[in-house]
Parts: structure tokens; sequence; C-alpha cells
């Protein structure tokens, strides 16, 4: 008899085990954020974290990449286009338990439009001239001018909503949203953990728990995943092990699209990449086939512009820089670099990049330019490439969704400064008309690639990996995050 309850007992126990098991998720990803606080970098990897799960904007994108309802459950658009007036939900409270009023709202807006704001994508509130905040759940939002994308703007990860009383730096590393998780630990090295939110103004997530765990070498990624020590890998940096999962009834491959554009990017303001047939030289050095079938087997769409193929507004404009050695040789020589050039190729560490890398320095020396490769730390690369702008030419995946606009700056890193290009945005801003704002982001498309700004090369495709067992995780990427209170597990 002792023996039979003794066996009965393991048995329970393995099953509560089971059951504790499936109330939690390990994920994986490759890069690991410089701190949490979306609002103060451009690091895409902040949001993977924090976007929607910690923090929560007026706005959100949804799964399908439509914009809808956050922190704000209504709001009501002036005729004229120029006065936003949110409802706020009633009741919403950040982690530490203070209450989440319009005067946040307010405080957070102003931060992010303000001269000294640190936000990455301060252009987002270019056109605010005022918020107000009539009551606790009421804020009035005054634009300068009419703005066609006003609430996507909104929906960002750089414009959600923080506490007035929080202290700003310490959110780099403890930060206080109002989403369905809250922030529990951060590993640095290793992981990062949040727990559900039980005081969740919306509907709870369907976890208790969800640990993101870094794992930068494609080869332990897919040893990681294969011995269950990582249940998902929703963007799984070595797509050659793809076919290898999807064989193994253990395992679904989910492979959709983002608004990533992978570009050889190129310092507009360092010679001789100021010269625009230097620049041209270098589109039609590249081979973007090759490198789609080399550095990600496959996955990936040629582009021939900064803008994403399932774009409704996209423009075909590969042609244009179509694979020409012998173009690339001659219009270097009319640039007056006959006998090539030497540059820095300083590579970031998603694969995409590292084996894209290889692929480019070869096509580049090809054509007689010169490479010297640097592989960098995420870090490294903000610091000394994105902030620093010390780079001849490296190769990023920009995430963003819809970010054309970046061009417009002439102090984003590869500092194209081109006052046509930034009128053309601010009439696109301006815009509010469907088919006027189609045309005119056609134009930009056009403008960026007769400019050869960059070099550009595929749209990232979304190649992910989980457990068979796991539901809710989102096929594409219609922005940076996604909202991991809607993924469970089924039995």
């Amino acid at each position: 008899m002792k023996r039979i309850l003794t066996g009965a007992s393991v048995l329970a126990l393995l099953a509560s085990g089971a059951m504790a098991a499936n109330t939690s998720i390990t994920i994986g990803d490759q890069l690991e954020p410089p701190h949490l606080d979306p609002t103060a970098g451009a690091a895409g990897a902040i949001d993977n974290v924090v976007y929607i799960n910690i923090y929560e904007g007026l706005t959100e994108f949804a799964s399908d990449g439509s914009i809808i309802p956050a922190l704000a459950k209504s709001w009501d658009i002036s005729d004229d286009g120029l006065t936003y007036t949110f409802t706020l939900h009633e009741g919403v409270k950040f982690h530490d338990g203070s209450d989440m009023t319009a005067s946040d709202v307010v405080w957070s807006l102003n931060r992010a439009r303000a001269e000294d704001s640190v936000n990455a994508q301060k252009g987002l509130f270019a056109n605010i001239s005022d918020v107000s905040a009539p009551d606790d759940t009421t804020v009035v939002v005054t634009l300068s001018q009419p703005t066609g994308n006003f609430l996507f703007n909104m929906a960002w990860g750089d414009a959600v909503i923080l506490n007035e009383g929080d202290d700003i730096e310490a959110l780099k590393t403890a930060p206080n949203g109002t989403g369905a998780f809250t922030f529990t630990n951060w590993v640095q090295g290793d992981s990062i953990t949040m727990t559900r939110n039980e005081n969740y103004w919306g509907d709870p997530a369907k976890l208790e728990s969800v640990t993101i765990k870094y794992i930068s070498d494609p080869t332990a990624a897919f040893n990681a995943v294969m011995a269950g020590d990582v249940d998902a890998f929703p963007t799984f940096p070595a797509p050659e092990n793809l076919p290898q999962f999807d064989a193994d009834p253990r395992f679904t491959v989910i492979v959709g699209s983002t608004e990533g554009e992978t570009i050889l990017s190129t310092n507009n303001k360092m010679p001789p990449f100021d010269n625009v047939k230097v620049r041209e030289a270098l589109a039609h050095a590249i081979d973007r086939n090759a490198i789609i079938d080399g550095a990600m087997f496959g996955y990936g769409t040629p582009i021939g512009t900064h803008f994403a193929p399932h774009n409704p507004a996209y423009l075909d404009l590969t042609a244009q820089s179509n694979y020409d050695p012998d173009k690339a040789r001659a219009l270097l020589a009319e640039a007056g670099f006959a006998d090539g050039f030497t540059t820095t190729l300083k590579l970031p560490p998603p694969s995409y990049a590292r084996r894209g890398g290889e692929i480019i320095a070869a096509q580049l020396r090809a054509v007689g330019i010169q490479t010297e490769v640097t592989n960098l730390e995420w870090g490294q690369w903000l610091e000394e490439v994105f902030k620093g702008k010390d780079f001849g030419l490296t190769i990023v995946s920009h995430t963003e969704p819809m970010d054309i606009g970046i061009y417009a700056n002439p102090d984003y890193y590869f500092q194209y400064d081109s006052p046509a290009f930034q009128a053309l945005m601010e009439e696109l801003n301006n815009a509010t008309d469907a088919a006027t704002r189609f045309g005119l982001l056609q134009d930009a498309q056009r403008m960026i690639a007769d400019n050869y700004v960059n070099g550009y090369l595929f749209q990232l495709a979304k190649t992910g990996v989980a457990n068979a067992n796991i539901r809710g995780l989102w096929e594409n990427a219609p922005t940076q995050g996604s909202n991991l209170a809607e993924v469970y597990w089924v039995d």
C-alpha cells in the first residue's frame, strides 16, 4: 500500500509539474537590449521586451499591422484635423501601484517632443503644438498642422506612456509600465524575466511568466531549441536549420514578414561616399540574390529602396540598382577611383549582418573596393556607428514600421541631408488624403533610390520556430516587439 501511495504521489507531482511548466515560457532572442527605456534608445531589442508587454501607448499595433486602441479607449478628431481628444481607460495603474492619469500622458508627450529630448524618433511628435488634460481621463492633443499618420505615430514604442513621478534613469534597468506583464529580473548577459500583472486593467496575460533568454550564437540557439531549453525563438538566427525543425513534429516553423529593410548603410558625409557616383557604384557591385541565398538561405525579398514590399505603396526599384560589376567599375573610374579605395565595414551581431558582410566584402573586392571588416557587439555598434557615426559601411535591418521618414533627418547615422527630401516628408506629414499620401510615398522611394543613399538589400523575413504546443506568437512583425500576453500552451 505504501508503494502504491508513493507511486500515486509521484504521478501527482509529475502532473502538477507539467501544469506549472505550461504557465511559463522561455523565448530565445539574439540581441540583448542596452537598457529598457524605449523612449531613450534606438535599439529594437528594447521594444522586443517592453513594447505592449510592459509599456503601453495611447494606441498600439495589432498583429496584422492595424492601429487599435490601447490606453486610449476612444478618440475624436476635429473637422480640421488639428485636435485629437483621447478618452483614457479608467482604473489603469502603473506596476508600482500608482494611478495612470491624463497628466502622465501630457508629461510623456511633452518630454518626447521637448528641445532636449533624447527620444530616438523625436520626429513622431514634431507636429504637436500643445497637450492638455481637462480631467484625469481626457487628453487633448493640438497639432500645428494636419498629420495623417498621427495615430500611427502614437503606436510606436517610442511613444509609450511613462509615470510622471518616476526616476527616468532608473527605468533603464527597472521599467514601470501599465502592461500585462511586470518586470521581474534582468540577469545581464543571460536573460530577462517578466511576470503576469495580476492588477492589469485589460485582459490578463495567459501565461504567468515569460523569460527572454539571449543567445547570440546560431549554433547555440539551435542546440537550445532542440534540447527544450528555449520554448520558442520568434526570429531564429540560423535559417538553414528551419527545414530540420519543420520535419520534426515537436516544432512549428513560423515564417512571416517584418518591417525590416536590411541595408548596406553608407556614411553619406564620409569621403568617398559623399560622391553619388561612388554610392551608385556600390549599389551595382551588390548581388542581392547571392546575399539572400548565402546569408539567409533564401529567406528574404529583394528591395531597391527603403520600403516594405508588402506595403500597398511599394515600388519595385530593384532594376535601378541591378547587379552589374562592370558598371560599378566604370562609375568608380568616373568618380576618380579607377584603382578603387579602402573603407570600413562594421558589423553588428545578427546573422544577416555577419554572414551578409562576408559576401558583400567579397563582392566589393571584385570591383576594387577593399573593406576592413570589424565585428561589433550590439552596444559597441550603437555607440560607435549609430551615435558616433564612425563608419564607412555597415549592415543593419531597420525594423521600425514604415520608417522612410528617417531620411529626412540629416543627423541620422547615415547622414543623408537633402532639403528636397525633407520638404517631401513635410508634405507627406501634412497630407490626410489617402491617394495623395500614396503618391508622396512613391515619390519618396524614388528620390532615395535615385540618390543611392544606401545599398538596399532585402526585406528581412520573420523566421521563427516554436514548440508545437505553443499558440499566439505573431506570424508577422508589423513593429518591433509583439504582444506576449496572447501566447499560451495547448495540450
